[in-house]
């Protein structure tokens, strides 16, 4: 087989519709543009958003405050009663609570939250714990750290 001799199968390459090219193609005089008005001009086109002059939807919300929407940290939350399924003694980092399928996805960093009851000595590992958890932990004998 030679890859410089290959050819398409007929009518495998559709031609471009060329537009303008008289009355007899079907898209002559005005090349399906339709007859006058701002869209059948060359460069006639219309912003994103625009209504026709009508105040657009983006104007006509209000505007309070202030957000801090693109820069939010994402923390994955999981509560202290969770941990039970975790051996005695063993570490609870990010990775283990993915692989015991605690977690789906990390975002920005683990909260432990202090509710329900822990009744193992565990090592937990997160970025942050809240007051009551890091107490159940700590009463539990186990110890909370920080990454």
């Amino acid at each position: 087989m030679n890859l410089a001799a290959l050819k398409p199968a007929p009518g495998a390459r559709a031609k471009p519709k060329r537009k303008g090219q008289g009355q007899g193609s079907g898209l002559g005089k005005t090349a399906g543009r339709g007859t006058k008005g701002q869209k059948a001009r060359s460069g006639g086109k219309i912003r994103p958003g625009f209504e026709g002059g009508q105040m657009p939807l983006q104007r006509r919300m209000p505007k309070r405050g202030f957000t801090n929407y693109p820069f939010k940290k994402e923390m994955v939350l999981v509560n202290v009663r969770d941990l039970n399924r975790f051996e005695e003694g063993a570490t609870v980092d990010p990775a283990a609570l993915v692989r015991e399928g605690l977690v789906r996805r990390l975002g920005d960093g683990i909260k432990i939250l202090g509710t329900g009851e822990l009744k193992k000595s565990l090592t937990v590992r997160a970025n942050s714990f809240s007051a009551g958890a890091r107490e159940k932990i700590e009463a539990a004998g186990g110890t909370a750290e920080v990454i």
